[in-house]
């Protein structure tokens, strides 16, 4: 969170501290009876929220984790389009030559597994 995001959250907390507070007495709530109730209610709020990100934590549902997700498919995605551009731009003899040398190094990578 930026610093202007952690102050706007302040503020709303603020906000939402007063209008709960303000509702409780208008709900008949005398002034003590209206802030304690009003902190009870933030209590909750606040609760509720942590308890929202760590649901998000534990299933991987974190903003950093899908934008690298989204990041990663992007990437793959105008990877392989280029990659899939150059091949085509090869002769036959040369995309021919190329998976040869792939099929090569496939069986390289895997004889050492084989033993």
């Amino acid at each position: 969170m930026t610093r202007l995001q952690v102050i706007q959250l302040g503020l709303l907390t603020l906000l939402l501290g007063a209008i709960a507070f303000w509702g409780f007495r208008f709900l008949g709530f005398e002034g003590a009876s209206a802030g304690i109730a009003s902190e009870a209610f933030l209590v909750v709020v606040v609760i509720a929220w942590t308890g929202s990100y760590l649901f998000r934590v534990v299933t991987g549902k974190m903003t950093f984790i899908e934008q690298r997700k989204r990041y990663r498919k992007a990437y793959e995605e105008l990877t392989n389009e280029e990659l899939q551009s150059r091949f085509d731009s090869m002769s036959e003899h040369e995309q021919i030559r190329l998976i040869e040398e792939v099929e090569a190094d496939k069986k390289t990578l895997q004889a050492p597994s084989d033993l």
